[in-house]
């Protein structure tokens, strides 16, 4: 499959860009800056789930639901003991699958899911996991966004993963001002080479993870701020801003950002300058 053209306005659906005056083709230009940026920033980013099998993944993608990856992490070692084939959660006693997933939450619609999808790979797909997007949205517990994740990094097939972390960031960036992750899947689709679409997704999230928060986002230490329409959201000082940065990458984000010492004057200087000549 080729990428899609993203250069012809004509032929886009994409919502008006949120830079004042930014043309098809320097919305284009930018998100794919952006994306050299994050792959600068998180070269070895990740799916942050523990899994050794396409099952496995299926599995811990289904408990991540309104649950964190660190708590699924702690939880599937000794369910994927227990749990090693599709036929295995097929024929499993749900008050012990209940009990062993019940950390996660909402455990009994999660039960409800992986006895469905052990049954489904079962008769259907002779207890193997499939690998396209049509037959994976088809089984119990698996959405598109999961479906996804499971071809990006279980099968190594281009997806976006549109979660809540994705959906906010590319929305600030003006990517997009999509709410529905399909039409922000094909948005963003439509900007990104496909082939960059699984690490973009890693990219992002570990992004939204670290540095641009929901509630406050550290916009005087993103080494983003420069491309970003919506710089000002979360503290400007880069000060400030650092004490917001998390992760085991915080130190090399910092030094990305610039921040520390008359770097850090400078950064703050020429991006509060380009966002006072944006809303002028």
């Amino acid at each position: 499959m080729s990428d899609p053209v993203p250069d012809s306005p004509e032929h886009s659906t994409a919502p008006k860009p949120r830079r004042t005056g930014e043309t098809r083709l320097g919305l284009v230009r930018r998100a794919r800056r952006t994306m050299r940026a994050l792959a600068e920033a998180y070269p070895d980013a990740h799916c942050e789930l523990n899994f050794e099998t396409p099952l496995q993944l299926t599995v811990a993608t289904i408990l991540s639901a309104q649950c964190t990856d660190k708590r699924v992490n702690e939880v599937t070692p000794k369910l994927f003991a227990r749990y090693s084939t599709a036929a295995d959660y097929a024929g499993a006693d749900r008050a012990e699958l209940e009990e062993l997933i019940r950390p996660t939450g909402f455990y009994r619609n999660k039960t409800n899911s992986l006895l469905g999808l052990g049954a489904a790979l079962v008769e259907r797909h002779g207890g193997e996991v499939p690998a396209t997007l049509e037959e994976l949205v088809k089984l119990p517990g698996i959405g598109r966004k999961t479906a996804n994740v499971i071809l990006g990094n279980a099968f190594d097939v281009p997806g976006l993963t549109v979660d809540t972390h994705f959906g906010r960031l590319v929305r600030r960036w003006g990517w997009t001002a999509e709410e529905d992750p399909v039409k922000i899947e094909k948005a963003v689709g439509e900007l990104i080479p496909r082939r960059e679409w699984t690490m973009l997704s890693h990219r992002v999230i570990f992004h939204g993870r670290r540095v641009c928060h929901s509630r406050k986002p550290a916009c005087g230490a993103c080494l983003l701020a420069r491309d970003c329409p919506s710089f000002g959201t979360g503290p400007t000082d880069p000060g400030t801003a650092a004490e917001l940065v998390s992760g085991p990458e915080a130190e090399r984000l910092l030094e990305l950002a610039g921040v520390g010492g008359e770097s850090a004057d400078e950064t703050r200087d020429e991006t509060t300058s380009a966002a006072k000549r944006e809303s002028a």
